[in-house]
């Protein structure tokens, strides 16, 4: 047997790779006061038809959709934003309080070709923000995803736009058709499909030919009202204020069609590829069923950085319980390696057979510290033969 490709098997240095960033990203979202939120991993499609788009490739091409035994049309979960949103909704938080944040941790699955970077099952790290429409609200959210990224020593480079309105991006959307039709030799049949549904989306494409197709397309900030540029302008003094530092990118859009006003995107100077992004969605929650709530959110990519990160270097203080001899010499090594436990100490009872001299080489050959050896002597005396690996000293100690 073997795994579904694509899918992959956190073991070692990669689980503990893992935890260290869910760890970092908790601390820092505590600082932050965000709750967090345990979302289920299967929704329904429409979901997720009516929240990222019908027209995005997610919805067309990625999503592992099913149906159930009643006939349900079913998908795991290819993002968590629509799905804090659905939940919020369900659970009618925003009546609780004025403003929630949410923050949630998990898989999430996408059918695409598995690449460096890229998975069919991967982890995501989410923050959400219901409830303010403010300027200020975007300037922390974001210094939220960098303090994580400095935490972890990440090395970024932060994009931000913004798209304005829904009258913004209309305006917008047809002087990009206009200038696109004398594109179209140019564009991808893909691209040549999204320039009449959602022109925003050919920005967003990863076709060589379509970049330079669009390299002289008008930019969205050359149309925005007078309210989004200023909301704009205020993000940006307030990144200024906050000593966050960052790269206007007029022909930033996001893959989703749910966001507006503010987008943003954590680019790794080392592989060049986004490790974190996210935005505004000032409509999704009434789109989906909500009441007029604006909202804003962001997901860092747990496989992306883990190719980036460091783990801090540990001295596996390890004690080696070496039990020798019988019955009531291995009864009296579980009670010491539980004693030890009790202290607080890692502590690893040893399943090998062999002699002493065997099981102090494979106790080296793990890192370990220390060998707590028990035998006949250590049992009748009540003491164990404590030996530190490290330095070759070894003593006769009580631990029980």
């Amino acid at each position: 047997m073997q795994k579904v490709r694509g899918f992959y098997d956190l073991i070692g240095e990669e689980a503990e790779k893992y935890r260290f960033i869910s760890d970092a990203a908790r601390g820092v979202l505590n600082l932050y006061n965000f709750e967090e939120i345990i979302l289920p991993v299967v929704e329904f499609r429409e979901l997720f038809e009516r929240s990222v788009g019908e027209a995005t490739d997610i919805v067309q091409k990625e999503m592992f959709s099913f149906e159930d035994r009643k006939g349900r049309k079913l998908v795991l979960r290819p993002e968590g934003t629509a799905s804090a949103v659905r939940a919020f909704i369900e659970n009618k938080l925003y009546a609780q309080r004025p403003y929630v944040k949410l923050f949630y941790e998990g898989p999430m699955f996408r059918y695409e070709r598995p690449q460096a970077g890229r998975r069919r099952q991967f982890h995501q790290i989410g923050a959400e923000v219901f409830g303010e429409e403010r300027p200020h609200a975007d300037a922390e959210l974001i210094k939220t995803a960098y303090d994580v990224l400095n935490r972890l020593g990440v090395k970024t480079t932060l994009e931000i736009n913004s798209l304005g309105c829904k009258e913004d991006r209309k305006a917008y959307a047809e002087a990009l058709r206009t200038y696109l039709k004398e594109k179209e030799s140019e564009l991808c049949p893909d691209c040549l499909r999204r320039k009449e549904r959602n022109p925003l989306r050919v920005l967003d494409c990863k076709n060589e030919s379509c970049k330079q197709a669009t390299r002289d397309a008008p930019l969205i900030t050359d149309y925005l009202c007078t309210d989004c540029r200023e909301h704009y302008e205020t993000v940006k003094n307030y990144l200024k204020a906050l000593g966050v530092p960052f790269v206007e990118n007029p022909r930033l859009v996001r893959g989703l069609d749910y966001y507006t006003r503010t987008v943003f995107e954590f680019t790794s100077d080392e592989l060049g590829l986004t490790v974190c992004a996210g935005g505004r969605y000032d409509h999704l929650v009434e789109e989906l069923g909500g009441p007029p709530t604006p909202a804003l959110g962001f997901a860092l990519g747990v496989e992306r950085l883990m190719q980036l990160v460091k783990l801090p270097e540990k001295e596996k203080d390890v004690y080696f319980v070496v039990p020798f001899g019988d019955k009531e010499v291995f009864t009296y090594a579980l009670k010491v390696a539980d004693a030890l436990r009790r202290e607080g100490k890692r502590v690893e009872l040893s399943y090998r057979k062999g002699g002493l001299k065997k099981q102090l080489e494979f106790a080296d050959r793990m890192g370990y510290r220390y060998a707590v050896i028990v035998g006949e002597d250590e049992l009748k005396e009540g003491l164990v033969t404590l030996k530190d690996l490290k330095t070759g000293e070894q003593r006769k100690v009580k631990v029980i």
